[in-house]
């Protein structure tokens, strides 16, 4: 574990390389992570990066026989607590940087994407948590007390990094609200009024602040609890394309002139290739959807990439959503 001693030595070896081509600790000052006394902040920040690899939980840590080398519990909370502190600039700068040096490594050819989305975060025995709220597992339909935690990450097919999060409650189904005397100027502040926002509008946000770090890809990819039309248009807007699920719900598609829902759908879209492929993305152009069957490996170039498929199709398949 890390000494009283703030320094990378002190980290182990296996680590000790990738904070420092990284530079973890210079975007971390770099996103305003600063303490006037006490411990710093690089300090409490490798504590508790190292303790994950450890398996152990911070009272454990300071049970043991070495607990009295290590900062109180409270000295800890106050920083992952503090509504001073902007984790999520830190995220993105290190990320985007990170980024920026794994595209040196790949080929110009290789096509990238943003990946958009929510997973559940639990906290069914809190009863006081800030912004605790009451949702729905659609994958087991039981439900949870916690918060929804919304990720845009960015990949190349090889290798993915998380860019920006967002935590999410809930306005109807919220249990408890913000906590007083926060300071309403801070960033802390910021992302409470933020989590009782809708996902589809925190998702542009995301990608408005991944493309203004510097970071670029051709798609965004996302399930069918964000493929909708409104959403699809602000992305389109930002100078992306759309692959995603659609619902298999009451909605109406404008198919060379009829509208059909997603069974029918299926039946008169054309297959850019021969096969069994059947899973279908979608590219919304203007009022339009521009449906792309699965993709069939044995079509790709050497690279991995599918730049024939676009002119495969030409302009067959349009569709408008209802």
């Amino acid at each position: 574990m890390i000494k009283q001693k703030s320094s990378l030595d002190q980290l182990p070896t296996e680590m000790r390389p990738a904070f420092q081509e990284l530079g973890v600790l210079k975007h971390l000052r770099k996103a305003g992570f600063k303490k006037a006394f006490g411990y710093t902040c690089s300090h409490l920040f490798l504590l508790v990066f190292v303790l994950l690899f450890h398996q152990k939980n911070w009272f454990r840590l300071l049970e043991s026989a070495k607990g009295e080398a290590f900062p109180g519990k409270d000295a800890v909370y106050r920083f992952l607590n503090h509504s001073g502190f902007a984790w999520r600039r830190f995220l993105t700068s290190l990320s985007s940087d990170t980024v920026q040096r794994v595209e040196t490594l790949t080929s110009v050819t290789r096509t990238s994407v943003f990946i958009v989305d929510d997973s559940m975060f639990e906290r069914n025995r809190s009863k006081a948590v800030e912004l605790l709220a009451r949702f729905k597992d659609h994958a087991t339909g039981a439900y949870y007390k916690g918060v929804r935690m919304l990720t845009l990450g960015w990949s190349d097919g090889h290798t993915f990094l998380p860019l920006d999060f967002a935590l999410l409650s809930s306005v109807k189904a919220g249990i408890t609200g913000i906590h007083s005397g926060i300071d309403k100027r801070s960033c802390g502040y910021k992302r409470r009024k933020e989590a009782l926002l809708t996902a589809p509008h925190l998702v542009s946000e995301l990608l408005d602040r991944a493309i203004a770090s510097g970071v670029s890809a051709a798609y965004v990819l996302m399930d069918s609890w964000f493929t909708h039309a409104p959403l699809i248009g602000r992305i389109v807007d930002q100078g992306l394309h759309v692959i995603g699920m659609v619902k298999n719900d009451n909605k109406r598609y404008l198919a060379h002139g009829k509208q059909v829902d997603l069974k029918g759908l299926y039946q008169v879209a054309p297959r850019a290739f021969r096969g069994n492929s059947g899973i279908f993305c979608a590219r919304f152009i203007q009022n339009w959807f521009l449906v792309f069957p699965s993709i069939d490996r044995s079509h790709a170039d050497g690279a991995g990439n599918h730049s024939n498929l676009q002119s495969s199709l030409g302009h067959r398949g349009l569709l408008q959503i209802r």
